[in-house]
């Protein structure tokens, strides 16, 4: 995908302010911690045609009205993905300045998931 040089300035700007793990990383983050969330904040459309089978759906355009009714607690662990790790680094980062302590941006994003052959539903 062509992104644009400002949303490219904004997406880098977040990153440097949130934790990236990796597929693996996050395989292994949510064995560890039944309470790790995968969460989808894809756009509805693209949840619907498919997504990570233990993934929770809180698209990117509703976040902050809604996460805090989803995930009242602030310290749990949300594991954040998006088609391919830009979007995700977006809403950590917005997660975070709410005060979410423990949120990370899946590097890859659905892309990488699938490559991993990642268990998925529809």
């Amino acid at each position: 995908m062509d992104h644009s040089p400002q949303f490219l300035k904004v997406v880098n700007e977040a990153r440097a302010k949130v934790r990236e793990i990796t597929i693996e990383q996050a395989r292994a983050r949510l064995a560890a911690n039944p309470k790790a969330v995968l969460v989808d904040v894809r756009e509805d459309s693209e949840w619907a045609a498919g997504h990570a089978a233990e993934a929770r759906h809180l698209g990117k355009g509703v976040l902050e009205r809604d996460i805090e009714k989803l995930f009242p607690d602030t310290g749990v662990e949300l594991i954040m993905y998006c088609g391919g790790g830009f979007r995700s680094a977006l809403t950590a980062e917005v997660a975070q300045r709410m005060g979410y302590t423990n949120v990370s941006s899946l590097i890859g994003g659905y892309k990488g998931l699938v490559q991993a052959n990642w268990p998925m539903t529809k």
